[in-house]
């Protein structure tokens, strides 16, 4: 059995953060994710996408924003118990017990969820056929957006991936974009970007169309799609990205006696406690009145459920907030030579 101050399920931005959180003031914790790597949603569905709402930093990625926040973390040594996904959650006098589908066991007055938004998997193209070119050539995040240049690119969505990506892959592919309606769910001045694009040639843009064939032998060849009218045209393509958005799977979390919202858990907003006393609730999953689904709301939660944690992991203490840029015990914690 594993003993900490606090038990951390996910291993996202918002996770990371936390983590630094209560390590700066004092506590212990680890941090466990089913996720083969570090960096939640970041890594695992837009690495490449640039990301722009990070205070101080004008632009980043998915990846970089990640590897600085693993560099922050670095003088701590946080455990990391990665490709575990946490199964049962059971109280235990003053302590939560918290076990994972591979048998690790830990015990904690602390828990909290930095899940983003639960256990999640692309919605993907309902022909059939479509699952003999995953991974080859038919895509629904993007790792590595090299392998697009100079390539024909068919992107499917008309949310904020889908744009977002048309307008980034067309500076080095040729693109596509097919879209089932004329209305696009993206932010009008990416919209409007589009636009632009197609009108100067660099997009090909199909509205009210659906992909109703694929063609190749190994790799992607083709596509075929076909609108309400019963028009088709046949498109040739390398690669075929489809941006539909998640499905959403809270998985074990639905069973723990937590104050569910249509798959968001509601929390207080003095310390982002749910309904369970020490369990708490941080990032997307998260929802109460006025939340914005933003990395920077994350990283404020973490920081308010990280001060309450202090409460329970050290009831006989008195929490005293000290400033980082001048207090000698947040330097030791941080490896930071004094004055």
């Amino acid at each position: 059995m594993i003993k900490t101050d606090a038990l951390i399920i996910g291993a996202g931005p918002t996770g990371l953060f936390t983590a630094h959180q209560l390590k700066i003031i004092g506590l212990d914790c680890q941090i466990v994710d089913n996720l083969d790597k570090i960096g939640g949603q970041c890594i695992e569905l837009y690495p490449d996408k640039p990301i722009y709402d990070i205070p101080a930093i004008p632009e980043c990625t998915g990846e970089e924003l990640t590897k600085n926040l693993i560099k922050q973390i670095e003088p701590f040594k946080i455990k990391f118990h990665l490709n575990e996904r946490v199964d049962e959650v059971k109280k235990n006098n003053n302590n939560w017990e918290v076990k994972t589908n591979n048998g690790t066991k830990f015990t904690a007055p602390n828990v909290i969820i930095a899940g983003g938004v639960g256990s999640f998997e692309p919605r993907k193209f309902p022909l059939k056929e479509c699952e003999n070119f995953e991974n080859k050539s038919i895509f629904y995040s993007i790792k590595d957006k090299k392998i697009f240049e100079g390539k024909t690119v068919s992107i499917f969505g008309g949310g904020d991936s889908a744009l977002d990506w048309a307008v980034e892959l067309s500076k080095n592919s040729k693109v596509n974009l097919i879209h089932r309606r004329d209305e696009f769910r993206g932010a009008n001045a990416t919209v409007n970007k589009i636009y632009e694009l197609t009108k100067s040639g660099k997009i090909n843009l199909f509205t009210k169309y659906q992909l109703s064939g694929v063609t190749g032998s190994g790799n992607l060849e083709s596509i075929e799609i076909t609108n309400e009218n019963k028009e088709i045209k046949n498109l040739k393509t390398d690669y075929m990205l489809g941006f539909f958005g998640l499905i959403m799977q809270l998985g074990p979390i639905a069973n723990w006696g937590l104050n569910l919202d249509k798959k968001t858990i509601e929390v207080d907003t003095e310390k982002f406690e749910t309904n369970q006393k020490g369990i708490y609730a941080v990032g997307d999953i998260c929802n109460y009145p006025g939340k914005l689904k933003l990395i920077l709301s994350g990283f404020h939660e973490g920081a308010l459920a990280a001060r309450e944690c202090f409460k329970l992991a050290r009831p006989n203490e008195k929490y005293r907030f000290e400033f980082t840029t001048s207090s000698k015990t947040i330097k030791n914690r941080l490896g930071v030579k004094s004055d």
